[in-house]
């Protein structure tokens, strides 16, 4: 940074954050630079040394907003400027690690966060560092379904409540669904006065971030704007992508389509998303007459040694490991092993023996997590199965000797006990 005089006589300097040609003599103004107002919320380095003293010694957000005398929302907010994370340096006591072995999957994590004075984000991390797993998800508890209740009312977004309460984003929107909640952000179905009232709005040529505004002004819903225009795309309105197609480029678009060349150079030269492509080859009646089926691809096409190797190690390595292997994205190897028809591991049908198996840990009371390891299957798609056949295995403890398919199968009526009586 470096100061300079104007050429005028003037009261204060000019502040210059970068050496520039100095202005033209006709801009400079006739009257010298005005200081800037002091903004009474500015933080002094006093209050930011209090805050890192108070913040390093645990102290809680409320205690140091009330020290400083400042909201709680705009100390959240220097905190996270100033990067401060909790417990940073508070580790891990044995006693700590112990408790959570032992009650971590059959406890609310954040019933567990707060005898711990964690937060669940820090409760969930250490149990991953521990091997630790949550094969069967407590039950819910009273206070996180009113935690879940108030965030919804609220309008807060699912993963905010997830975070908050200790839970997956999943378990959180399944047991919002469970409990009849519904969210601001994803209102009722269109109804027709709101649809007609959108369409006359869109021939005003009004941009769809105001129609949407206008339509809440008007006492319809607030829509997001991921669902606002393809709803008035399934009604037949769309006004492509804004910027109106040139004769030249419908001709070249034509005769990528005759020459059967890839689009994907196509819409690098003229500017275009694939999406504007799309839509206006379908304007042409081009749609569908694209000579080369790999057209539209956004990555190389796959070789042969490629699809041999996918076939030889799909199932056997995981999604991210054969992605990283092969240079490509996840989204491209799941996508190419769908259409060659290969199936995972986890996806494999049913034996009789496994289906004897589901049917012994049910009666034994066996759970799905030592359940999926013996099957070597994912817990997820065990429960489902489970359910779907109407097994409802609830709440059980995960045994800490690991079962095999034999140990199961040896429960059954006559044939002993297996290796509950070595457990």
């Amino acid at each position: 940074m470096s100061i300079s005089s104007p050429s005028h006589d003037a009261e204060f300097a000019v502040v210059e954050l970068v050496a520039r040609a100095a202005p033209h003599s006709s801009v400079v103004a006739d009257r010298p630079l005005g200081e800037m107002a002091f903004r009474t919320s500015a933080w002094s380095p006093g209050e930011v040394l209090t805050l890192r003293e108070m913040f390093a010694a645990d102290e809680s957000i409320e205690k140091i907003a009330e020290a400083l005398g400042r909201p709680v929302h705009g100390l959240r907010s220097k905190i996270c400027a100033l990067g401060l994370r909790r417990n940073s340096t508070r580790v891990w006591t044995d006693t700590e690690d112990a408790e959570l072995r032992r009650r971590y999957g059959l406890e609310a994590t954040a019933t567990l966060a707060q005898h711990l004075a964690r937060s669940c984000t820090a409760v969930y991390a250490r149990a991953g560092i521990l091997g630790l797993s949550e094969g069967n998800p407590p039950g819910w508890t009273d206070w996180e379904d009113a935690q879940l209740a108030e965030g919804y009312r609220q309008g807060l977004p699912v993963a905010q409540i997830a975070v908050l309460i200790g839970r997956p984003i999943s378990g959180a929107a399944s047991r919002a669904s469970t409990m009849g909640l519904k969210h601001p952000a994803k209102p009722a179905g269109w109804s027709e006065a709101e649809l007609a009232r959108a369409l006359e709005l869109a021939e005003t040529e009004m941009p769809y971030s105001k129609i949407r505004l206008k339509l809440a002004q008007e006492g319809f819903p607030l829509r997001s704007k991921a669902g606002f225009q393809p709803r008035l795309r399934k009604a037949g309105y769309g006004r492509g992508w804004g910027k109106a197609w040139l004769p030249e480029e419908d001709d070249l678009l034509r005769k990528a389509y005759e020459n059967g060349t890839s689009l994907t150079a196509l819409r690098l030269r003229l500017g275009r998303s694939q999406c504007s492509i799309r839509w206006r080859a379908d304007y042409l009646g081009l749609r569908g007459t694209h000579a080369m089926a790999n057209g539209f691809r956004g990555g190389p096409d796959w070789k042969d040694d490629e699809l041999t190797f996918l076939r030889e190690n799909y199932g056997r390595m995981s999604g991210a490991k054969l992605a990283e292997c092969m240079g490509r994205t996840k989204a491209a190897v799941y996508t190419k092993a769908n259409v060659l028809g290969l199936v995972h591991g986890y996806i494999r049908p049913w034996s009789q023996d496994e289906m004897e198996a589901l049917r012994i840990a049910h009666d034994q009371g066996i759970a799905i997590a030592d359940l999926a390891e013996a099957l070597d299957r994912n817990p997820i798609s065990v429960s489902k199965f489970a359910t779907n056949h109407e097994f409802r295995f609830g709440r059980r403890s995960v045994r800490e000797v690991k079962l095999t398919l034999q140990d199961i199968l040896g429960l059954r009526k006559g044939k002993g006990e297996g290796r509950r009586d070595r457990d």
